[in-house]
C-alpha cells in the first residue's frame, strides 16, 4: 500500500502527516504494530538474536516511537508474551464454558488452544520456544501460564464428582505432557499436524483420573464432539455461500 507520497506502507499503519486520527487511536496502533512485529520478528530470528532494529523495521515505526512505549526488548517481548497468553486463556475459557458435560467441554478448550496455535505459528514459535530464551521474567511468566492451565483441568475432572481427587501433581503432569507435545511439533513445524491430536490428548487428561475405560469414553466423546461442530460449520458455511 503507498501513502499520498508513494512511499510504501503497511495495511495497519496510519497515513502520515495530519490525518485527523485521535492521539489514543494512533498510540494503539503503533503499540499493536510493534507488538506484533515482536512476535513475527522472534518467530525468525529467534529471542537471542532480535535487535530493535528488526521490530521497528517491520513494524514501521521509528527508534523513538519504540522507545516512547519499550524501554527494550526484553519489555516489548514480555508485553507481548502476555497478550499471546490473554488471547489464549480468552479462547480457552470462552470454549470450556460452553452447555456441555465435561467431556465435550474440555474437548472445546483443548481444539481452542490447539487451534489458536496452530491458526498463528509465529504466535506458537515466539509464545512455546523463543519464551524459554527471553529470561527469567519471561520464564517465570509461562509457568503462570502452565499453572493457570493445570487449575483448569483440575477443576474441570474433579467436578464431575466420579473422578477421584488427585495430587496437583497429577493436572502440572498432564500440562507438561500437553506442553511437550506442542512443543515438539512447533519445532518441527507441523502445528497442523496437532488439530487431529485433540481426541488423544483429551484421553491422556482424564487417564490419570478415570482410568483406561473413561480415557476410552472421554476420547469417544471427543471424536463427536468435533465431528458435529464441524458438521455444524460446513453446514453453515454451506448456507452462506
Amino acid at each position: 500500500m503507498l501513502d499520498n507520497e508513494g512511499r510504501t506502507r503497511r495495511p495497519d499503519q496510519l497515513p502520515p502527516g495530519r490525518h485527523g486520527i485521535p492521539r489514543e487511536a494512533v498510540v494503539q496502533n503503533q503499540r499493536e504494530r510493534i507488538l506484533r512485529a515482536v512476535v513475527d520478528v522472534a518467530s525468525v530470528a529467534g529471542y537471542g538474536t532480535m535487535v530493535v532494529e528488526d521490530i521497528i523495521s517491520t513494524a514501521g515505526v521509528s527508534r523513538r516511537t519504540f522507545y516512547d512505549y519499550f524501554p527494550n526488548k526484553e519489555a516489548a517481548f514480555l508485553e507481548a508474551y502476555d497478550q499471546a497468553v490473554d488471547q489464549l486463556k480468552e479462547q480457552v475459557g470462552s470454549a470450556y464454558a460452553i452447555e456441555g458435560d465435561i467431556f465435550q467441554k474440555t474437548t472445546s478448550a483443548v481444539s481452542a488452544l490447539i487451534n489458536t496455535l496452530a491458526d498463528d505459528p509465529a504466535m506458537a514459535e515466539m509464545g512455546v520456544v523463543e519464551v524459554l530464551a527471553a529470561g527469567a521474567e519471561a520464564i517465570e511468566r509461562r509457568g503462570r501460564a502452565m499453572q493457570r492451565l493445570s487449575t483448569l483441568i483440575t477443576d474441570g475432572v474433579e467436578s464431575t464428582g466420579g473422578a477421584p481427587t488427585m495430587p496437583p501433581l497429577t493436572a502440572e503432569t498432564i500440562t507438561g505432557g500437553i506442553h511437550e507435545v506442542i512443543y515438539s511439533r512447533v519445532l518441527r513445524g507441523e502445528l497442523e499436524e496437532l488439530r487431529d491430536m485433540v481426541p488423544d490428548l483429551v484421553y491422556a487428561i482424564f487417564l490419570p483420573y478415570m482410568g483406561t475405560d473413561g480415557a476410552d469414553h472421554a476420547r469417544t466423546k471427543a471424536v463427536e464432539f468435533l465431528t458435529a461442530r464441524d458438521g455444524d460449520a460446513a453446514a453453515a458455511g454451506g448456507r452462506a455461500g
